[in-house]
């Protein structure tokens, strides 16, 4: 019979997070690992720090030299993503990037050609140099239009966003932070000459090819686990599954490749501690979207912090705090602190001098290195002092 910590475990292995990508570079953590969501916060130094050790200006290096890069994906999401993925990254993210712009058409007056000249106008524009969204608009004159009050209500204050939108899912630009940063929220946007060409895979290349990837990540999924990745529907993915000879594993349900089904059976948890601290972004949990998978059952009843009061985390799908983890089991919660420059972490499982010194670890990087630990561009230390408060008892 298979045990929850086994499967628990062979998540763990599959994501390089027991040692087997120690001193690895950045852009094979995320070829191993998967693509490193965003969201403006520190989710992409956590995750290549906690499963190689890289620190803040290797990972910053990496994307300098383009050997991986931000990009928009799958369901318009923004994933650091390593090189050999860029075409199939921004491929995936083609759909989603028509979506605002077909909204615009159908409620705000935009027009087809308006968007194609607002695309040219901002080539044009680019090709004197790289430009922040306020640099950018008075280059472009009349071909930026304010959606005015019915545009505010869509998330639409002006038509540039459709351009660079489109431009970005083409290959055709890129947006760079303007102080070098995984997890800013100001940039830039510059002409991305030599540029990925997602138009050079069909759209049935690129489902099959995502699929082949999330498997490598994840080794056992589910389907629902890749239609919540990728945002297919139902039915695409089930014709994705079919052409990629994916089998269920006899005991879990889970689909996977052969191979990983093999190596599944012969898998053995290990008898030795392997504390992380990740990201609540980390991929271990997001690529699933499936929390209670990664907890012991009798740790369902744990709770974690919500802004209405503590909530019970069997109910929850997604990681709402930092988490503690040992062999691929969420062991506890954890913040850092930049007042004290200090994490404060709630646990319930006893730590052990092992992590105590995996938190003093973290901690140091994040101190040091990063000056705080966002988890999404709206999170900020006066607004994380609630979960603090929480997490220290009070």
């Amino acid at each position: 019979m298979v045990t929850p910590s086994k499967l628990q475990a062979f998540w763990w292995n599959r994501q390089g997070l027991d040692g087997s990508l120690d001193s690895a570079s950045a852009e094979s953590v995320l070829q191993r690992a998967g693509w490193a969501r965003t969201a403006g916060g520190a989710n992409p130094y956590l995750t290549v720090f906690s499963r190689a050790g890289i620190r803040k200006s290797a990972a910053e290096s990496a994307v300098d030299s383009r050997t991986i890069h931000e990009l928009p994906s799958a369901r318009g999401c923004t994933y650091v993503v390593p090189q050999g993925d860029f075409a199939l990254a921004l491929k995936l993210a083609t759909p989603p990037a028509e979506v605002p712009i077909n909204t615009a058409k159908k409620f705000l007056g935009v027009s087809e050609e308006e968007v194609q000249a607002l695309c040219e106008g901002i080539l044009a524009t680019l090709a004197k140099g790289a430009m922040d969204p306020r640099e950018m608009k008075p280059h472009l004159g009349d071909l930026l239009r304010n959606l005015g009050d019915e545009g505010k209500k869509r998330g639409q204050t002006t038509t540039l966003s459709l351009g660079t939108g489109r431009l970005q899912a083409h290959g055709k630009i890129r947006r760079i932070a303007v102080d070098g940063r995984l997890d800013g929220e100001r940039y830039k946007y510059a002409l991305w000459e030599g540029g990925p060409e997602p138009s050079s895979l069909t759209d049935e290349e690129a489902e099959d090819l995502i699929a082949q990837r999330y498997w490598s990540w994840v080794g056992l999924a589910s389907l629902e686990h890749f239609v919540w990745f990728t945002g297919f529907g139902k039915r695409q993915a089930e014709a994705i599954i079919a052409r990629a000879g994916l089998v269920g594993e006899p005991e879990t349900g889970l689909l996977g490749t052969p191979e990983a089904i093999q190596a599944f059976t012969a898998f053995q948890v290990s008898n030795q501690p392997q504390i992380k601290l990740l990201s609540s972004l980390d991929s271990l949990v997001l690529l699933r979207r499936d929390l209670a998978a990664v907890l012991r059952p009798k740790d369902l009843a744990s709770e974690v912090f919500r802004e209405k009061g503590p909530s019970k985390v069997s109910g929850l799908q997604d990681m709402v705090s930092n988490g503690i983890f040992d062999r691929g089991v969420l062991i506890g919660w954890w913040e850092f602190d930049p007042d004290a420059g200090k994490i404060v972490a709630k646990h319930w499982v006893p730590p052990t001098p092992q992590t105590l010194n995996e938190i003093e670890k973290t901690e140091a990087f994040i101190r040091d290195e990063l000056g705080d630990c966002r988890s999404f561009s709206l999170d900020s230390p006066k607004s994380r002092q609630p979960l603090l408060a929480w997490l220290r008892g009070g």
